[in-house]
């Protein structure tokens, strides 16, 4: 290393100082999926990013997707899935499926790049220490000829009914870090197949967490010019969607966003998960690379 390299190094992290005192002791949530995934590169980066987050006293709690791993074991298995508003009609035999990928092949896979990047993580789900009661989630949509609505049944696709943090403040407290798939049960003990942004906002306000970061493959929210937006308030947010600069797939990440905020998180970010070290360069650069939204 030259001394300019060195020099270098030594004015990243005094500029990182004072973000660091900032989120000491702090529990971020971030919402973990998309192409950050499944490039290899990019995840051995983000688990060397959470483990650099214990190292310097924040406390993360990863919430991951698996939707194209999903698919993979699915088209295997030559079994057939539709689709309803982005939600994945589960019935008997998928959600046997759903729970095998999420909370077996791709929960260990994420908690094992973060052990070998030097932290101690521990995957769970969110059928563990009763972590999510979930409840059925239902879609109604207008028939196109007669504009009659009705309700469609998803199958096993739920949403947080109730989340019980007990088990991730247990984690947390013996210096592990969660990784949570986002499968859930009801009190009958019925499975159900959560959507990955949904669960972690909800565990997010559950923990009244300092951040909910959301890695998505976009750069975060941006304007009519396709500028990105810093910075949004709820009622901003709210704004977005009535005048049509917030559309299409963007709608229901924001929401979750603006419910997290509501319940109690301080700041939910909309980021780009394939940029190298997205959580880092948003939490310990000033004004960050995606979208915040807060109340």
């Amino acid at each position: 290393m030259t001394p300019i390299d060195a020099a270098e190094q030594a004015r990243t992290l005094s500029h990182a100082l004072p973000f660091l005192r900032r989120y000491a002791g702090a529990t971020i949530v971030v919402k973990y999926g998309g192409h950050a995934m499944g490039e290899e590169s990019l995840a051995e980066q983000f688990a060397s990013d959470i483990a650099l987050l214990k190292q310097v006293g924040v406390n993360p709690v990863v919430v991951h997707g698996g939707g194209p791993q999903i698919n993979a074991m699915l088209k295997r298995l030559a079994i057939q899935s539709t689709f309803v508003q982005g939600l994945r009609v589960t019935d008997a035999a998928m959600v046997e499926v759903v729970e095998m990928v999420l909370a077996g092949t791709v929960n260990k896979y994420v908690a094992g790049l973060i052990n070998r990047a030097g932290a101690l993580a521990v995957g769970i789900c969110g059928k563990d220490g009763g972590l999510i009661r979930a409840r059925r989630v239902t879609r109604t949509v207008k028939d196109p000829g007669s504009m009659i609505e009705r309700e469609l049944d998803l199958g096993f696709v739920g949403e947080p009914e109730h989340v019980d943090v007990r088990v991730i403040h247990a984690l947390t407290g013996a210096g592990l870090i969660p990784v949570i798939a986002p499968v859930g049960q009801d009190a009958k003990g019925q499975t159900y197949n959560i959507n990955a942004d949904t669960a972690a906002g909800a565990i997010a306000g559950a923990l009244g967490a300092t951040r909910l970061l959301m890695l998505t493959d976009v750069a975060g929210v941006l304007d009519k010019d396709k500028n990105l937006l810093g910075e949004l308030t709820v009622e901003q947010v709210n704004a977005g969607i009535a005048d049509g600069t917030i559309t299409d797939g963007m709608i229901p990440k924001v929401q979750t966003c603006v419910d997290a905020v509501r319940q109690g998180v301080k700041g939910a970010v909309i980021l780009d998960g394939r940029q190298p070290h997205a959580c880092l360069l948003e939490l310990f650069t000033e004004g960050g690379i995606g979208t915040l939204i807060r109340a």
